[in-house]
């Protein structure tokens, strides 16, 4: 596994965002490489999955990988904190971009992206406008927007939407921020409250224990900035627009989450030629952020997608 990280500060907007560059083992900066940009789930950080799971291993075979904390999050620049807006997250891949091509070890015409989660939805939302972008990955990615238009606003968008307005006035004028909880505090607390479901319980099991807890992984959201994402789609105009190559990763076991949903709906939609989805059977969402063998399952398809569209 590699050892070999950049810490590096990506200029977006007016502020920065924070990055670890996972280089590959022998790295010579005389060359050049493939990179791939890793997109971190909601409420998560860049020292998580995206970095220490699905970084490190790409970086081993061969690619310059950078992880970055989504702006208002994590290490990484913007007020408010805790906002997840998926307009921002996206362009967010976009500014990271920016900063590979100007590293004269990165080969600017052989860069891809992967994300985890909903950084899987974010990864193929800019990977149809950012031409930039020559391959997208998904791990058992999410459509944010879905989420929020569905279960995450009690299937009444109108309704979550002028309460979010409200809130929004209400912290124009000076009074105290609302911040949403995703999850129970551990494991035990999502029990006592008879919380089951297994996304949210796997989710709990995984940010709430040393499993996968990190300190910038704060798995919360501003109540106020929440309007955007009710409102957004990460597939919008997919048939279109999707065109670079593709891989779609998620498991079989379904969660209310929906990542099994997104991932057979994206892969039914995009216009890419070149498209494969990977089923990894009897596995779950938060199995591929970091269990041995589905991870295996994941990469063992993505190492070789990546190395056919990006080279070595």
């Amino acid at each position: 596994m590699t050892d070999n990280i950049k810490h590096v500060a990506v200029k977006a907007l007016a502020w920065d965002l924070a990055a670890d560059i996972y280089l590959p083992p022998g790295f010579d900066e005389s060359r050049t490489y493939p990179a791939i940009v890793s997109v971190h789930p909601i409420g998560s950080c860049k020292e998580q999955t995206a970095g220490n799971v699905y970084g490190t291993a790409l970086a081993d075979e061969g690619f310059v990988v950078i992880a970055f904390d989504a702006s208002f999050q994590g290490a990484s620049g913007g007020e408010p904190r805790s906002t997840e807006d998926p307009v921002f997250r996206a362009q967010d891949i976009s500014y990271v971009i920016d900063h590979l091509v100007t590293l004269p070890y990165v080969a600017a015409d052989r860069i891809g992206v992967i994300g985890v989660c909903g950084g899987g939805g974010y990864s193929i939302n800019a990977g149809m406008t950012d031409r930039r972008i020559k391959a997208v990955g998904s791990v058992t990615g999410v459509n944010f927007g879905r989420l929020m238009h569905e279960s995450f606003s009690g299937y009444d968008p109108i309704g979550a939407l002028d309460a979010v307005a409200e809130q929004r006035t209400a912290e124009a004028r000076g009074e105290e921020r609302r911040v949403t909880q995703y999850l129970p505090a551990s494991p035990e607390a999502a029990k006592e409250q008879g919380l089951t479901e297994l996304d949210l319980s796997e989710a709990t099991a995984y940010y709430r224990t040393e499993r996968g807890e990190k300190p910038n992984g704060r798995t919360e959201g501003l109540f106020s900035r929440q309007a955007s994402a009710i409102g957004w789609d990460a597939f919008h105009r997919a048939e279109v627009l999707l065109t670079r190559p593709l891989c779609v990763v998620v498991g079989d076991k379904p969660g209310a989450f929906g990542a099994y949903r997104d991932g057979l709906e994206i892969y039914r939609r995009a216009a890419s030629q070149d498209k494969e989805l990977v089923v990894a059977e009897g596995f779950s969402h938060y199995d591929l952020y970091d269990q041995p063998e589905p991870v295996k399952i994941a990469l063992d398809h993505l190492i070789p997608f990546y190395k056919k569209h990006l080279g070595q």
